[in-house]
């Protein structure tokens, strides 16, 4: 059972780090469209060129804490915190604007809104998933918040 749950948490770790590293790649490579759209969003607009900067550092940031196994439960904490303010901020877009604005690059950005809520969802749940294995793995009967 002990193999299994570190299949799962490494198969949860890979998925990550690969979206994470894919995401913050496509950002880069393509800044001044990545800058252009987040400027268009609503509820982004004043803090475009600082957010550029910053989300794929923090993407980078979080794969090295997932890749480095001391870091691996903070960086599953700092996944599903990431991609819940993704996620809250995909719910706001499609509740409370008229336009939606696409700030995602490469292969993401040919989901639509509600495709790209759906996959964000999915992976607040596989961090989620991650913790719970990764909390009973390091003590079991325990939570640990951050190892």
């Amino acid at each position: 059972m002990k193999i299994r749950r570190e299949l799962i948490i490494e198969m949860i770790v890979f998925l990550f780090v690969l979206l994470f590293l894919y995401a913050a790649g496509s950002k880069v490579t393509e800044y001044k469209q990545f800058v252009g759209q987040m400027g268009k969003s609503p509820l982004l607009t004043d803090f475009a060129p600082t957010l550029a900067w910053l989300v794929p550092i923090v993407e980078i940031i979080i794969s090295v804490l997932l890749i480095v196994h001391r870091t691996k439960l903070m960086g599953l904490y700092a996944s599903f915190g990431l991609m819940l303010a993704f996620t809250l901020y995909i719910a706001a877009i499609l509740m409370f604007s008229k336009e939606l604005p696409c700030s995602c690059g490469g292969v993401l950005s040919m989901l639509g809104w509600k495709q790209h809520l759906i996959f964000n969802i999915a992976f607040v749940g596989l961090a989620v998933v991650g913790i719970v294995l990764m909390n009973k793995e390091a003590k079991p009967g325990k939570l640990n918040v951050l190892a």
